[in-house]
């Protein structure tokens, strides 16, 4: 068997992948010789991200402004995508936002925000990549979980729903599309530092050794953490895996 690992000719789209765990896994890929797609809605931060992956492992990438939220933005990212490169392969569904609060003081607006940009998002994306994916014979996709897709947590309620749906539009689309050799699988990150969960230890001091007590391996993760499972599930090494929720946490998820 060639290496299963290696992805190059593969051309991948991550959003959100100017910085924390999409950017880990935007490296991660880009390492395995993928052409990558960064798109984020911060046009600096992106160009930033392209420039610093385009230096340091030199391979093809763009940056391309997109609110997944936004179903015309997200048909334009796919546009631009071939019209590069020519073909999709790989998608990471990474773009998220949280507003943590109490549920009954949320305003339906904020609701619909958190829904649009973390479910709807990702499922606007699959669509759209869909044809361009079953064009080439088959494709990877990757949606990214939390921690929060298997525990409850009460100042995130709305963000822990639709990372819940993550999960179970990952196991439909899995389905749906097997006979298209399209694999769909989801990545359920622990704690990882990043500036959103920096911010965070800021806040609430205490938390920083309430994961650290809660981790077998007795740290946060890193961003670039992520990577080998986003090389593996979006390569022909996991050709059998399709309709997983993979941890990726330091054993958070299974420590009592």
């Amino acid at each position: 068997m060639k290496d299963p690992f290696n992805l190059k000719g593969k051309t991948a789209i991550v959003t959100g992948g100017n910085g924390g765990i999409g950017k880990g896994i935007a490296r991660g890929l880009a390492s395995a010789g993928c052409q990558i797609v960064v798109a984020g809605r911060d046009e600096e931060k992106t160009s930033r991200t392209v420039q610093e992956i385009r230096e340091e492992f030199g391979i093809r990438v763009l940056g391309i402004q997109a609110d997944v939220a936004q179903e015309e933005e997200i048909r334009l990212l796919v546009k631009q995508t071939l019209e590069s490169f020519g073909r999709i392969d790989i998608m990471v569904n990474n773009a998220g936002m949280n507003k943590p609060k109490m549920p009954q003081d949320y305003e339906l607006r904020e609701w619909d925000e958190i829904m649009g940009v973390n479910l709807k998002g990702a499922f606007l994306c699959c669509r759209e990549v869909y044809p361009a994916m079953k064009t080439v014979g088959g494709g990877k996709i990757i949606n990214i979980g939390s921690m929060l897709s298997i525990f409850g947590l009460a100042v995130s309620t709305i963000y822990g729903a639709s990372k819940g749906g993550v999960v179970q539009l990952t196991r439909g689309l899995a389905v749906a599309w097997a006979k298209d050799n399209i694999q769909v699988n989801a990545i359920l990150p622990g704690y990882i530092n990043t500036d959103l969960t920096r911010r965070l230890r800021q806040r609430t001091p205490e938390i920083n050794e309430k994961v650290i007590s809660r981790t077998p391996v007795g740290r946060w993760g890193e961003p670039d953490d992520l990577a080998g499972t986003a090389i593996y599930l979006a390569s022909s090494a996991s050709n059998f895996v399709t309709g997983a929720a993979l941890p990726v946490d330091g054993g958070f998820s299974v420590m009592i």
